[in-house]
């Protein structure tokens, strides 16, 4: 009888363990719906990520320190094709910021529990971001360090990644992403740096420009100082050789 006891109570435990865990999964997707329908009623729309030349912005680093605001008269020369990327930048860029950039649709699925670690470890809002998260903050959000910016940062990104092929979201975190000083752009900081359009850019050039838009008046090569965007440049190298 004691026996029977036992294996009654071991069906019940598992059968309530099973109902609780349906119920969770099931509480779990109507919350993140709600939470994704609530703040994806005021988010602008993922076709405005394409800027048009003279857009007026506000260019921050990776900390959200306010590093130039750059008016609708500064020049700009946007690259027009992911085709005028050399192969080594582009490799350079994915290897040093994102590297399964071609893998993940928009969000790294770890980052929310790094987030999280973050908040109640370190006391601060910090957590990797993926190139297109990278590019809604540049283009679409402030700099806002916010949970609810994050939310609204992982909605849009997932938004865009739906609208957009990896080559073009490549190309726009390219042609909007800071590199020091008043350079906004990769044509531009190809042009004022080496004097020469992406296209012709050669590895060691295309390294130093992958590395410049993580702290961009660190490692730009006007701004920084020779040690900071060689060591930086050496790292991008590294990652490059790690990723094969």
């Amino acid at each position: 009888m004691r026996k029977k006891g036992i294996k009654l109570n071991k069906k019940r435990l598992a059968y309530w363990f099973v109902l609780a865990f349906f119920g969770l999964t099931i509480v779990g997707f109507l919350g993140s719906f709600i939470v994704f329908a609530w703040f994806s009623k005021d988010l602008p729309t993922p076709s405005k990520v394409v800027r048009r030349e003279g857009y007026a912005s506000r260019i921050y680093d990776r900390n959200g320190e306010l590093l130039y605001d750059v008016y609708k008269d500064s020049k700009r020369t946007p690259v027009e094709s992911i085709d005028d990327i050399p192969k080594y930048l582009r490799e350079a860029v994915v290897a040093v910021e994102d590297k399964d950039f071609y893998k993940h649709q928009g969000f790294d699925p770890l980052a929310p529990f790094r987030i999280i670690k973050n908040v109640f470890v370190l006391h601060r809002l910090t957590g990797g971001s993926t190139l297109t998260q990278q590019l809604v903050k540049n283009v679409l959000l402030t700099s806002d360090r916010t949970i609810t910016r994050k939310i609204k940062e992982f909605i849009l990104a997932v938004q865009i990644e739906k609208k957009y092929s990896k080559d073009e979201i490549l190309l726009m975190y390219l042609n909007e992403s800071p590199y020091g000083g008043p350079f906004w752009g990769v044509g531009t900081a190809s042009e004022q740096y080496f004097d020469k359009k992406v296209k012709d850019l050669d590895l060691v050039e295309s390294v130093i420009l992958a590395g410049i838009p993580q702290r961009p008046n660190v490692y730009s090569p006007f701004s920084g100082t020779p040690q900071a965007y060689s060591e930086r440049a050496a790292h991008v190298l590294e990652r490059m050789r790690e990723d094969g």
